[in-house]
C-alpha cells in the first residue's frame, strides 16, 4: 500500500511540474495584457528617437513622411499599445519616431 502513494505523489508531483510553464505562461501573458505606463515624450529613450506623441509635430524631422504613425508601425502593438522599441511603456498610436517601419 505504501508503494501505492509513492507512485501517485510521484506522479502527481510530475504532472504538477509539467503544468507550471503553462500556468506561468497565462499568469504572465494576464499581466502583460494590463496597462503599460505611457512613454513620457522628455525621456532619455524616447528623445533618442525623436518620438513625438502628435506625428505632424515631427514634419520638420528628414525621416518623417505623412502617413507614418505609431498605429501603423511594426514595432506597434495594438492590444496594449507597446511599441517593441520601449518594451515597458505605451505609446501614442498618432505617435511617431524616426525608427518607424511599414508593417509587413
Amino acid at each position: 500500500m505504501a508503494n501505492q502513494n509513492r507512485r501517485d505523489f510521484m506522479r502527481n508531483s510530475l504532472l504538477g511540474l509539467a503544468a507550471l510553464p503553462i500556468g506561468v505562461g497565462i499568469l504572465s501573458k494576464t499581466a502583460f495584457a494590463q496597462g503599460l505606463p505611457r512613454l513620457d515624450p522628455s525621456a532619455p529613450n524616447a528623445q533618442a528617437l525623436n518620438y513625438v506623441e502628435v506625428a505632424s509635430d515631427a514634419s520638420d524631422h528628414p525621416a518623417f513622411e505623412e502617413g507614418e504613425l505609431c498605429d501603423n508601425c511594426m514595432f506597434y502593438s495594438a492590444n496594449n499599445e507597446g511599441c517593441q522599441l520601449f518594451p515597458e511603456n505605451s505609446v501614442e498610436p498618432a505617435g511617431w519616431c524616426q525608427s518607424w517601419t511599414a508593417q509587413s
